[in-house]
């Protein structure tokens, strides 16, 4: 499990998510987890299954996996 500070304030985590196919399922998931408190940035990549999310300190991992559920899809872990 990676998590590594970019800039002072901000941290970077990368995860897994399984069955995006296309740009709409990186659209869903990176507009669930965006709505997460604190997060900066997220993209989503469909072909890698990689989703980086920027945000203000390391997020629960939970929350994160309901964001996911929420769009559709599986959070597979952390990349």
């Amino acid at each position: 499990m990676t998590a590594q500070t970019d800039t002072p304030g901000s941290v970077t985590a990368v995860y897994k998510v399984t069955g995006m196919s296309c740009g709409h399922c990186e659209g869903s998931v990176s507009g669930e987890i965006s709505q997460l408190p604190g997060v900066s940035s997220v993209k989503a990549v469909a072909s890698t299954g990689e989703v980086t999310v920027v945000s203000e300190a390391s997020l629960d991992d939970e929350a994160v996996r309901a964001a996911v559920d929420e769009a559709g899809f599986e959070l597979a872990g952390r990349a």
